[in-house]
């Protein structure tokens, strides 16, 4: 039986840990048919690690999303990889440790702007550098965690997850004519890297023991993986500017 990627060519970012979203995005994209490559950034060797856990062997090319050099060569590495591309998974987040944590009032204007730059602005920079290898269309496909909200200890990254949820609604809007599709998908708490290095993680997550209508499983990042990959295929070919929630609910229940 064929799966629903079959012959697509998808770029992922943000394999840091088997516990990632983005590990489980890219083992179900290779076992739903696709070529995947992966990049990494600041040890690409961790990632190279990582990787020999898909079903299949994946290249990983280093990529600071904020260097400028770094993504300038994006799309002549990945058409000597693929040729082409079909689609982007955008699993990028980082604030300093002075942007999390219950310090938002004190928080300087320096670390936002780092958050704000590798967390948000990222998803423009890396659809601008793929784009030249999506002639033919395609999907852009990003994390964020439900920004409609004031959550404890998430600070700034709040802020900045509402810039990056903005960001790809106009870049929805800026690469329909190209046939670019640009969604994201809000995934409940889960205990990955990002998680690790949010202090008092444990009270943001516990609002899902009490108010999730389904079971929700901190331990589980495949339910999000899965999702990525439903939209990155050709199920959802007029879709675009949206936020699909995998978070057993709990983003409709008011109390």
């Amino acid at each position: 039986m064929s799966g629903i990627l079959d012959g697509k060519r998808i770029l992922i970012t943000g394999v840091l840990m088997e516990s990632s979203i983005a590990f489980h995005a890219a083992k179900v994209a290779q076992e739903q048919g696709a070529e995947i490559i992966l990049t990494a950034f600041p040890r690409p060797t961790l990632t190279e690690r990582i990787a020999k856990k898909l079903p299949k062997p994946a290249k990983v090319i280093e990529l600071d999303v904020t260097n400028a050099e770094h993504l300038d060569r994006l799309a002549g590495l990945v058409r000597e990889e693929l040729g082409s591309l079909d689609g982007v998974v955008h699993s990028i987040g980082f604030a300093p440790q002075d942007a999390l944590g219950g310090n938002f009032l004190n928080t300087p204007f320096e670390s936002v702007s780092t958050a704000m730059h590798v967390s948000a602005f990222s998803l423009k920079s890396l659809a601008m550098a793929c784009k030249p290898l999506m002639s033919e269309g395609g999907s852009i496909v990003g994390l964020t965690f439900d920004a409609q909200f004031a959550w404890p200890q998430y600070d700034w990254m709040g802020p900045t997850k509402a810039a990056l949820e903005a960001t790809s609604r106009y870049l929805a809007r800026d690469l329909g004519k190209d046939n670019i599709r640009c969604n994201l998908v809000s995934a409940g708490p889960l205990r990955s890297m990002a998680a690790k290095s949010i202090p008092g993680f444990g009270e943001l997550a516990e609002v899902w023991n009490t108010r999730a209508p389904l079971a929700w499983d901190m331990s589980d990042p495949e339910p999000a993986g899965r999702a990525i990959v439903a939209l990155l295929s050709d199920f959802f070919p007029k879709t675009t500017g949206e936020i699909v929630h995998v978070d057993s609910g709990v983003h409709m229940i008011g109390a």
